[in-house]
């Protein structure tokens, strides 16, 4: 298989090119490639052979210095003269070739220089002192990257420890990972010559790792493109069949894209919307996703239409006009402007109804903003350069590092810590598998990017690194939540810590971690402390425990009589008084009494479940107030987390307020969490809310509530 056979960039009726400023040809890399040997390198004059690398950096950077190129390409030329590919072209034709992939997306000058030289260390005499000396410490650094990850084998058995380097070189220079995915795809366009077991190898490789990179530095017109050879490589029967499909459409007289194009550009020049609209095919692959989702498709299902406009506010006008106009697919709507996605792109995505029923996908977008979802990071150009005046008045004084997006921080902070290289790779993988990233917030107002499915002990950990062991709960959205609770978008979240050091992760917890840095630490643990961290977790195996010290006190009926409880007066003379088990009203409570069976009044508080029942029966009111006594009973509940000697603690801040516990129950943990139920004969009725605060601040204790028995029997 020809490497231009299995390349959907190829001139035919099914060319996926993206848009662009000016159209240029194909490049005959061969042709090019032979030129370069023969063309002149006047030292005054720039080498015809990269020429067309010029005519491309300067299409992106008008005022872009040449020099370096050239001096570059001398180098590169005279380093690899002689050199053969195993295809039979020169070899300069190589980092010709992923120099002109990088020109195109519009690199920045340094990136280009060191990509002409990327191999000159790997293979030639060159060395990098003599690369710094001539191109600067810049150029040495990426070149150095990108040697480091040529010298490692793809082997299955390297595989882990080769991307470990590469993650760690990438995180300290995007353009080592830009310089690295232009060489693989070079290299994927002319694999057609290695046996077909090595290619096979290769784009396992490719799909599994270097095209998620791609996704996640936005480098889409890398990651399509890559993908498209992958597919031909990996399926070829599939691919074949997907590109009759292609072919088959283009050959078709009725276009429903075209159409609803020309409406398109009708609607926006009657309201006076500057736009570009343009037919945007899909590459190889989506074709093949959207026939497997939706079966046979139509002329509709082959493309989407992009719309080019020139200021943010200018993408909402051309949503409203295509809404009010057009028959709208709501559904299809999403906003990635006010909400870009984690590889910076941004866009809005919306459908229309053709008058045939077919749905025609559009998305609006800025030039800026479409360079910047084809190229990602490169598009950004020098990330280290100062920025410029237009560019700090945008930000506000604040500058985002692109060259440290979330996720990459993320891997860089774990990778350190993984035990060995195959958990790396493990854990690698399932975090390249995300293909969405969600923001959450913490109180303060910060955020945290993690993947989407991510849970409470993911941002636990997020925030908190290891300190992170003592979590015991969080709140999401101001409301208690479990620690498996999975996070929304937007979502506001508060890890609650414990202030025990003994505290320590449940093994539990290993199965709702979703991000490589919470698993790991996680594990990291356990292996330090065999045998802790086991079942519900040694915290909710030492409440237990508690709990049967605590039971043992004898209990009593929470409306027996007491030795001094606190007496309410009714207006009933010679009555039985009870107090109501179902809401337990204690001074100073506002409350009032019904009769009931035996001639008993029972005494509830007046905002009580059971006294509108009562009035919604018929039953008579009975007046009722406090006597002088100050002694009262009372049943209250407290809801905490699971950890060791909380029951202590807590008996000990009843104990200081006063209270004395008649009888407590604690109900078995669930999900690491604890439900108390204790009645107290407290001196003074008035020390009840003091009691509850200091119950509410016993570390792990999230909840303390009167107690509340929704019986109904009167």
């Amino acid at each position: 298989m020809s490497a231009e056979a299995t390349n959907p960039a190829s001139p035919g009726p099914v060319t996926n090119t993206a848009p662009r400023r000016k159209a240029r040809p194909r490049i005959d890399l061969r042709r090019l490639g032979r030129a370069a040997l023969l063309g002149p390198t006047a030292r005054d004059r720039l080498p015809d052979a990269i020429g067309h690398v010029a005519e491309a950096h300067r299409a992106h950077h008008p005022d872009a210095d040449l020099e370096p190129l050239r001096r570059a390409w001398v180098l590169a030329e005279s380093s690899h003269r002689g050199q053969m590919r195993k295809s039979g072209e020169p070899y300069i034709t190589h980092p010709l070739a992923v120099t002109l992939i990088l020109a195109e997306l519009g690199a920045e000058t340094t990136t280009l220089t060191a990509s002409l030289l990327h191999d000159t260390v790997e293979d030639t005499e060159v060395t990098l002192d003599q690369v710094g000396e001539e191109f600067g410490a810049e150029v040495r650094y990426l070149v150095d990257g990108v040697t480091k990850l040529e010298k490692v084998d793809y082997g299955a058995a390297a595989e882990p420890e080769t991307f470990r380097k590469m993650l760690v070189a990438t995180g300290s220079d995007v353009r080592v990972m830009s310089i690295k995915l232009a060489d693989r795809l070079h290299n994927m366009r002319t694999l057609g010559v290695m046996r077909p077991e090595k290619q096979a190898r290769i784009a396992k490789v490719t799909r599994d790792v270097l095209i998620p990179l791609a996704e996640r530095l936005g480098v889409q017109a890398l990651k399509t493109e890559l993908e498209d050879l992958v597919f031909a490589i990996l399926h070829p029967e599939e691919y074949d069949h997907t590109r009759e499909l292609i072919v088959d459409n283009a050959s078709r007289a009725d276009d429903p894209l075209a159409e609803v194009t020309d409406e398109v550009r009708t609607v926006l020049r009657d309201a006076d919307i500057q736009a570009e609209v343009l037919i945007r095919p899909r590459h190889f692959v989506s074709v093949h996703r959207v026939a497997r989702k939706r079966g046979r498709l139509r002329g509709a299902d082959f493309g989407r239409l992009l719309v080019l406009v020139n200021e943010d506010a200018d993408c909402y006008g051309v949503l409203g006009e295509l809404h009010t106009c057009l028959k709208p697919v709501v559904s299809e709507f999403k906003d990635f402007i006010a909400v870009p996605k984690f590889n910076l792109y941004q866009s809005l995505h919306t459908a229309v109804a053709h008058t045939d029923g077919q749905v025609v996908e559009v998305l609006i977008r800025t030039h800026q903003m479409h360079k910047v979802a084809e190229a990602g990071v490169i598009a950004l150009g020098n990330p280290y350069a100062p920025p410029s005046e237009e560019q700090q008045a945008a930000s506000d004084g604040e500058r985002a590092d692109p060259t440290r997006p979330g996720w990459l921080s993320r891997l860089l902070d774990w990778q350190e810590g993984a035990p060995d290289p195959d958990t790396f790779w493990s854990t690698l993988r399932e975090d390249l598998a995300q293909d969405r990233e969600i923001t959450v917030f913490r109180p303060d107002g910060g955020t945290l990017g993690l993947p989407e499915g991510a849970t409470c002990v993911d941002a636990a950990y997020a925030q908190y690194g290891e300190d992170a062991h003592a979590c015991i709960g969080a709140r999401v959205n101001g409301r208690l939540a479990t620690l498996s609770t999975v996070l929304r978008d937007g979502d506001t979240v508060q890890p609650l810590m414990g202030q025990d050091p003994a505290s320590e992760p449940s093994r539990e917890w290993l199965e709702h971690a979703h991000t490589p840095a919470a698993r790991i630490a996680i594990q990291r643990w356990l292996a330090a402390h065999p045998g802790s961290g086991d079942g519900e977790g040694a915290e909710a195996n030492e409440a237990a425990q508690d709990t049967q010290t605590v039971r043992s006190a004898p209990p009593a009926a929470e409306d027996a009589p007491t030795s001094n409880p606190a007496t309410p007066v009714v207006d009933q003379p010679g009555a039985t008084v009870r107090l109501a088990g179902c809401c337990t009203p204690v001074p100073p409570d506002e409350v009032t009494g019904f009769s009931v069976r035996g001639g008993v009044v029972t005494v509830h508080r007046v905002e009580c479940s059971a006294v509108a029942h009562m009035k919604s029966v018929g039953r008579a009111e009975v007046g009722v107030r406090w006597g002088d006594t100050t002694e009262c009973r009372v049943t209250l509940v407290a809801e905490s987390f699971g950890r060791p000697h909380l029951l202590a603690d807590l008996t000990e801040a009843m104990a200081l307020e006063g209270a004395e516990i008649v009888s407590a129950t604690v109900e078995p943990p669930s999900q690491q969490r604890v439900r108390h139920t204790y009645t107290l004969q407290l001196p003074d009725a008035a020390h009840l809310p003091a009691l509850m605060r200091a119950m509410r601040n016993v570390p792990g204790v999230y909840d303390v509530s009167r107690a509340q028995h929704h019986t109904t029997a009167f």
